[in-house]
């Protein structure tokens, strides 16, 4: 048997104190730079587009006359087949 008393006869008291540091503010930093590099790209987006340099207008004219009537075709013809047969079925048990 093992005696856990100090050398003065009295029994010695051990305390274990666990004390987890304090979390950090977490994702609000990488929160912040993902709206403002949002905001830098639908700015850049803006300024292309209301700049008023649009190549668009200055293209040729890309309509395109297509004619897509085809000849009227007839199906293929299926060869004629007999339809399979069904056996009839033998008396019925005598219970």
């Amino acid at each position: 048997m093992t005696d856990h008393s100090n050398r003065g006869g009295e029994p010695s008291s051990h305390t274990t104190v666990n004390v987890q540091p304090e979390r950090g503010g977490g994702g609000g930093g990488f929160i912040a730079l993902l709206i403002g590099g949002l905001v830098v790209v639908v700015a850049i987006i803006a300024v292309v587009l209301l700049s008023g340099n649009n190549p668009a207008k200055d293209a040729a004219d890309t309509r395109i006359d297509v004619d897509v009537n085809l000849p009227p075709m007839d199906a293929p013809r299926l060869p004629e087949v007999e339809p399979p047969t069904l056996p009839t079925p033998g008396p019925a048990p005598s219970n």
